[in-house]
């Protein structure tokens, strides 16, 4: 280092320096204080008196508090959403409409397949209300004789028995097939319905049943037997269909001819040509409108009945199977087009011998995702895959995931659903254990055991149409004359009978009016406005704008790191000095022989601070006395007097 730089780095750490790059963290905030913008600070070091400088001390630590207190109000409100509702009058397309007879197969195409199960079921109507089933028709009163008990060997009662409980002592049953007592094991799951009680006495019924090896076993108790017994045949009617290839199940289903008997859309005719067949396992063939066939979508433009969808289903209860349905009419579902229709879940349900007219609201809805909601754009970010082919919903999450966990579980998929790639559908002769397994999983289910509900995510934009029913007698007493003997006519090829007024139903869907109503999520806050927002907090409160703000972290964050971290390097620079001292004779400090080797000049000696406790040499004053001249002066120099001449 030459000379002069030394002399200069010298004189800087010896001088007290001010400013951001003081020696001491006190000296750092004094002069913010005397230099930064905020009056308050400023005033806190400016201040005379203790009680005045702590009354600015407690201002300026409130307003702090206020501007945090504010700040954390504004972030908090800027992960709000503000919904605005929008009405708009327009031509609006029409929706898909599903529509499917709640009686699946024609009982005269599956009885034959049916036949021992059907048998098995009267028996235990007998045993459980001690007489057979009370028949109205003379073909199955035939059948019924036709197919004697006796000689048989029950395989269903076998397989799934079925127990009637006590409920006071549930660990004893009765079985309905050799009408003897039993123990029962395993856990008992009760599914109570108020409907029909059995006997009216406190007893239960219910089936067991069992995992493979018969080492885990439940009993479904139900307090009415009409529930139990539907129950028990709903398992083994899904076996025995499962096991039916699906050309076949769709040719003992309705054909769209026999089904639709007239159809009317928008003031024009429609026939069977317009539907799509779309199989479900539960409902049979159903047949879908408007399902956006060579990629055009139907709309209309006008609101009314007149303007809508107009049709007569062919109902034909005397095929109904007497054991799975219960009610006769058809099952309508309104839904998007590229939409899954779940039929058994959202449904409404029309009656025979009635005009059943819906009328529709269309609404739209649009949500914010994250981070404003836990929605979903098209279901990407979800773990669980989309079995159907179809748009992401919840109701499709929900049951991909159930199908994925009976597959994994149980080996198949439940027969009711579309199975998942390489999956078989469930029956008892591929999958013994599927009974028990799917029982077992849909409790787990029920009680989100299985994760689903918390996985799944609802979508953020959907459509939804808000239905308004009404019923009517229809046909009248007096049009029934003309009107079914006609229809009868139309269906000539399709059915070779008379038309009753209980085998048909009339449906009617349309828009009551064309508001279309969204329903639209927006930021309650923009980055512009939370900005803004913190700008007018900071000039109420502390008179300051975001150049303060930038000051104090330069201040209170880097150059105070800073200086602590400058002392904590010196310190370690003295402790390595003072343990890496050389060993040798300690003698006295000589001031003397600490000589610098660079003297400074006189301009820079002068620049420098004088030693604490020394004062500056300078000139005595004279001593005036000194100058006075003394009388005996000659005396005094006698010896220096000079020698007279001669």
């Amino acid at each position: 280092m030459a000379p002069g730089e030394k002399i200069k780095a010298k004189i800087k750490k010896n001088l007290p320096v001010k400013g951001p790059q003081a020696p001491t963290i006190k000296e750092l905030m004094r002069w913010y204080c005397l230099n930064t913008n905020t009056h308050g600070c400023r005033r806190i070091v400016v201040s005379r008196g203790r009680l005045r400088r702590l009354l600015w001390v407690l201002f300026t630590l409130t307003a702090v508090a206020l501007i945090f207190w504010q700040c954390a109000l504004l972030i908090s409100s800027f992960y709000t959403v503000s919904v605005s509702i929008k009405v708009h009058f327009q031509k609006l397309d029409f929706p898909a409409v599903t529509i499917c007879n709640i009686n699946p197969y024609k009982y005269s195409a599956v009885r034959d397949l049916l036949a021992d199960l059907e048998q098995e079921t009267r028996m235990a109507l007998k045993n459980l209300y001690g007489f057979p089933e009370n028949k109205s028709r003379k073909r199955r009163e035939a059948e019924s004789r036709a197919s004697a008990w006796e000689g048989t060997q029950p395989k269903f009662l076998k397989l799934v028995p079925l127990l009637a409980f006590s409920q006071d002592d549930t660990s004893k049953a009765r079985d309905f097939l050799t009408g003897r007592k039993r123990k029962v094991s395993g856990s008992i799951i009760h599914k109570a319905s108020g409907v029909m009680h059995v006997h009216a006495s406190k007893e239960v019924v219910g089936f067991r049943l069992c995992s493979n090896d018969t080492s885990k076993c439940a009993v479904y108790t139900f307090s009415s037997g009409v529930n139990a017994i539907q129950e028990w045949y709903k398992l083994h009617y899904m076996n025995i269909m499962a096991q039916v290839p699906l050309e076949k199940k769709i040719n003992m289903s309705y054909s769209a001819e026999e089904l639709l008997v007239t159809c009317f859309f928008d003031g024009m005719s429609c026939d069977a040509r317009n539907f799509t067949l779309f199989h479900h396992p539960m409902y049979g063939n159903c047949y879908t409108f408007n399902n956006r066939e060579n990629e055009t979508i139907l709309s209309t433009s006008m609101g009314g009945s007149e303007y809508g969808l107009q049709v007569i289903l062919y109902i034909n209860e005397e095929e109904y199977n007497p054991f799975l349905v219960s009610s006769t009419g058809a099952k309508v579902i309104v839904h998007r087009q590229d939409e899954y229709p779940f039929i058994e879940d959202v449904g409404t349900e029309i009656e025979t011998a009635m005009a059943t007219s819906i009328g529709m609201h269309l609404t739209e809805s649009f949500k914010l995702s994250e981070p404003y909601s836990q929605c979903t754009e098209d279901g990407s970010d979800v773990p669980i895959s989309n079995i159907y082919n179809a748009a992401y919903s919840l109701q499709i999450c929900l049951h991909s995931c159930f199908q994925t966990k009976m597959v994994e579980k149980c080996g198949c998929a439940q027969y009711s659903q579309p199975r998942p790639p390489a999956a078989n559908y469930c029956n008892y002769q591929q999958h013994p254990n599927w009974m028990y397994c799917y029982y077992e999983l849909h409790q787990a289910f029920v009680r989100e055991e299985l994760g689903c509900q918390s996985v799944c995510r609802e979508a953020c934009s959907f459509k939804e149409w808000t239905l308004t029913t009404s019923l009517a007698q229809w046909p009248s007493t007096v049009s029934e004359k003309w009107l079914l003997p006609v229809l009868t006519w139309d269906q000539g090829q399709q059915i070779k009978k008379k038309l009753n007024k209980t085998d048909l139903a009339k449906l009617l869907i349309f828009y009551k009016d064309l508001n279309q109503r969204s329903i639209v999520e927006s930021p309650a806050n923009s980055i512009e406005m939370l900005l803004s927002n913190f700008g007018g907090q900071l000039g109420l409160w502390m008179s300051c704008s975001v150049v303060c703000v930038i000051e104090i972290i330069e201040v209170f964050f880097i150059d105070s790191f800073s200086i602590i971290a400058r002392h904590q390097w010196q310190k370690a620079k003295e402790w390595w000095a003072r343990r890496h001292v050389p060993p040798g004779p300690q003698g006295l400090d000589n001031p003397g022989l600490d000589i610098d080797d660079d003297l400074p000049t006189f301009t820079s000696a002068l620049r420098l601070p004088p030693a604490p406790g020394t004062e500056v040499p300078g000139t005595p004053p004279p001593r005036y006395n000194t100058l006075r001249l003394e009388r005996a002066f000659s005396d005094q120099l006698t010896d220096t007097q000079m020698p007279a001449e001669s």
